[in-house]
């Protein structure tokens, strides 16, 4: 399927014209806020290395919490409108704060707190755009995903441009919030008045009919969560990478604010033609072959960050990083809703277990690298990991492609 023919259905359809807004507009809150997020911690605000990532930690059990939560009553109760605007409010208060109210409480507030708590709305965007997309021809749908997810690396390419040149005409970093606060804003009332009324949407979906505690026990399959642990453990890689590229450049001569959102910007700018590509690929190669090779490539970009962080051999890797990431972005994505298709609450829901699993990961390699060797043993120790787990999860399906679930169709 050519790359037209996959945007074609998110033009003409309503709902995923939305879901397709939605995705950059929250891809740009992230790309804004993430990149910067521990500097601004660390530089800013004071906090040493282990508070953050502390913060981390917690911010990560609010957030699976949350959207697991979240997830398994959108199926019960089909009010997926409902979560979403919930989840709209706490980002908008989590970017409010730190607009009008900057500091180190407001800072933990905001990230450990609030912006976690609105983090669901990731997974029930594409909760939503899965059962928009069960309208189309079965063929287009994978491709409607991966355009999707493509949709929400775009603002990396667009808004982290921006942000250099900004921090490198003196913007204070601290005009990320306020930018972040316009953003939630915009997803707010997009959410508001464009989301499909709950109960009478173009597809079926239908209550689960399950209780909170049989949910629960649908997810914690043991194949199911040995699955969703090594991917999370891979996904560590991508929350390491994101901790690391400012604090790395933070202490090397010459290399700032700036060079950081350059860098990140030509990473995703690479991610997304890539990632419309993987359809196609896909075809061809397992999902379980991709992200393995997805996984090695990716560990290049980011063991090698520390070591070349101040030659100019630096601005190879992030070609290293999008081939990976536009594998390892996208296929455990279809993955792991397909071990749950029927329940599309619950598979957004092991996004969210996934995203856990690798931050918390991603938090406890970063404390224990920094502490026993700096910032070059995390990065390697990360690396590490991540290839493990993508081996690991190679052998477990290399002969069936991978775990079907009672209830996947």
């Amino acid at each position: 399927m050519s790359v037209l023919a996959a945007y074609k259905p998110l033009v003409k359809d309503p709902a995923l014209l939305l879901t397709a807004a939605l995705m950059v507009l929250f891809g740009a809150h992230v790309a804004s806020l993430l990149p910067q997020a521990s500097t601004i911690a660390v530089t800013v605000f004071g906090l040493d290395d282990g508070a953050y990532s502390r913060i981390l930690v917690v911010a990560s059990v609010i957030a699976v919490t949350t959207s697991v939560g979240f997830g398994i009553i959108a199926d019960q109760r089909a009010n997926r409108r409902a979560i979403a605007l919930v989840s709209g409010v706490f980002l908008t208060l989590g970017s409010g704060l730190m607009t009008l109210h900057p500091g180190p409480v407001t800072f933990v507030l905001a990230h450990a707190i609030f912006v976690p708590l609105s983090s669901t709305l990731f997974g029930q965007m594409f909760a939503l755009g899965r059962l928009a997309a069960s309208v189309h021809p079965k063929r287009e749908r994978e491709a409607i995903q991966s355009s999707l997810r493509a949709l929400f690396a775009l603002p990396w390419l667009g808004v982290l441009p921006i942000w250099s040149l900004a921090f490198g005409a003196g913007v204070d970093l601290m005009t990320i919030y306020p930018v972040c606060l316009c953003l939630a804003l915009a997803v707010l009332v997009l959410t508001f008045f464009f989301w499909p009324r709950d109960g009478a949407t173009r597809w079926p979906d239908p209550k689960s009919g399950l209780t909170f505690r049989q949910s629960l026990q649908e997810m914690g399959d043991w194949r199911i969560l040995v699955r969703v642990v090594a991917l999370g453990a891979i996904n560590g890689g991508v929350v390491l990478y994101l901790v690391l590229i400012g604090l790395v450049f933070a202490q090397v001569p010459g290399r700032g604010a700036g060079d950081v959102s350059l860098y990140a910007a030509i990473t995703a700018g690479l991610e997304v033609p890539l990632m419309l590509m993987v359809p196609a690929i896909s075809m061809r190669v397992p999902r379980i072959t991709l992200i393995l090779v997805g996984t090695v490539l990716y560990c290049v970009h980011l063991a090698f960050i520390p070591v070349l962080a101040s030659s100019p051999l630096l601005w190879v890797l992030p070609v290293f990083g999008a081939l990976g990431g536009a594998f390892i972005l996208t296929q455990p994505m279809a993955y792991l809703q397909d071990l749950l298709s029927s329940r599309p609450g619950a598979g957004a829901s092991l996004l969210a277990l996934q995203k856990l699993i690798g931050d918390v990961s991603g938090a406890a390699v970063f404390a224990i690298g920094a502490a026993v060797a700096g910032y070059g043993f995390v990065a390697m120790l990360g690396s590490a990991l991540a290839i493990l787990a993508a081996t690991a999860l190679f052998v477990m399906d290399r002969r069936t492609g991978g775990y079907q679930g009672r209830h996947s169709t």
